[in-house]
């Protein structure tokens, strides 16, 4: 009976780990670029009661007798399906269409890599126009540089192509090319991202070195699609369902903590 009562609270443990990842997922059904996560489980040890040998008869058992000690959490998963195209007033938005993901840098000079296009350009500390996210953070191009805009060119007036090619347009109406490209990188393993807030998702071993679909052959390229933005992928009629499932798994568990706590009770009133 104290085994059931470990057994069921690493249960509720469990479970409650579930209810936070779907929190989270609803938290964010309406952030650019998020993706959905699930948690998986796995079974703890089991504690073997009886070993598989033969009876008083001299008969081979077929199996043994092990009882299990519960579940705990095994990971928990980010889903990398496509989101909704959805329009944007802001002309810097863009919206992926494929495997890759944008570059942009930390606050701690590093790299990381994005979904959200919500871009928009701003002023650095030399006053030069650069491609930012709407933290601050520099998008970069396909050889690791930040966008930067000429200062004769109007801010409105930048096209991105489906290849991430920046132009401008000059006042005779010609469009110029700025020699930049909106950098592009895919991984192997992108479920294996590491995240680090603010939507922005850190390479490692586990994921594997980004991919530039620029310079590495044989990948599929995205295509960028400017003026929209990639919804997240949150289903919430999914979520719903599944916060149900996750409550009612709770609530067996903690029935189950108290089914053992009424055993033990009534075998410590035996005696009186």
């Amino acid at each position: 009976m104290v085994r059931s009562l470990w057994t069921a609270a690493s249960g509720m443990k469990a479970q409650q780990t579930s209810v936070d990842t779907i929190a989270n997922n609803l938290a964010n059904v309406n952030t650019t670029g998020y993706k959905s996560q699930t948690t998986q489980f796995k079974s703890l040890l089991y504690q073997t009661m009886q070993e598989a040998s033969t009876t008083a008869n001299g008969d081979t058992k077929p199996t043994t007798a092990q009882v299990g000690l519960g579940a705990r959490v095994a990971s928990i998963n980010s889903i990398y399906t496509q989101g909704a195209e959805l329009a944007s007033d802001n002309k810097m938005a863009m919206y992926i269409n494929g495997r890759g993901f944008f570059s942009v840098t930390g606050e701690d000079g590093g790299t990381y890599y994005t979904r959200n296009g919500d871009f928009d350009w701003a002023l650095d500390d030399n006053g030069t126009r650069v491609l930012t996210n709407s933290e601050g953070n520099k998008v970069l191009d396909t050889q690791g540089n930040p966008i930067t805009l000429p200062a004769t060119a109007a801010t409105d007036s930048v096209s991105v192509g489906t290849d991430g090619q920046v132009a401008y347009k000059r006042p005779d109406g010609t469009y110029v090319l700025t020699g930049q490209s909106i950098g592009l990188y895919q991984f192997a393993n992108p479920v294996g991202l590491e995240k680090r807030g603010d939507n922005l998702l850190e390479a490692n071993n586990v994921s594997g070195p980004a991919m530039n679909e620029a310079t590495v052959a044989g990948l599929t390229p995205s295509k960028i699609n400017q003026g929209f933005l990639e919804g997240s992928n949150v289903n919430v009629a999914d979520e719903m369902v599944n916060l149900i499932i996750a409550q009612r798994a709770y609530e067996m568990n903690s029935k189950a903590i108290t089914t053992s706590d009424s055993m033990l009770d009534t075998a410590n009133n035996l005696k009186r």
